[in-house]
């Protein structure tokens, strides 16, 4: 398959932490600048966190900004997004996305790219 593929979402208390992976095709993981996007139930798909091809350059949005680290294996071809002291806001489907650049530029508009995954729900409880 060509698409990225996430898992590692689940039910977690106020305070707590997850960490989500995304599973890339080696054909293109190596050439791909990465981001993580989340959507919320009646609410617009927003950039969660982004990361360069060769994860040089890293880049997050203000309201993850502090908790959630972005990261690469690019011998494993896998983005994770590490998330701690998560809030009920941050309750959301996450979805993983890429596109081959070759800059180390970090982009977080959601038609920035081109690769997208099926998404894995992260819920927190108060």
């Amino acid at each position: 398959q060509g698409q990225p593929v996430e898992s590692g979402g689940g039910l977690v208390q106020a305070g707590g932490s997850l960490r989500l992976s995304c599973a890339v095709p080696e054909r293109i993981f190596s050439t791909y600048s990465m981001a993580w996007f989340r959507q919320a139930p009646g609410k617009e798909r927003e950039f969660v966190a982004g990361i360069s091809r060769s994860g040089q350059t890293t880049y997050y949005s203000e309201s993850v900004k502090g908790r959630f680290t972005i990261s690469r294996d690019n011998a494993k071809n896998t983005v994770y997004l590490q998330m701690n002291s998560l809030k009920p806001e941050d309750t959301a489907v996450y979805s993983c996305a890429g596109k081959a650049r070759w800059t180390a530029q970090v982009y977080t508009g959601f038609g920035d790219y081109d690769t997208w995954g099926q998404g894995t729900q992260v819920t927190v409880s108060s």
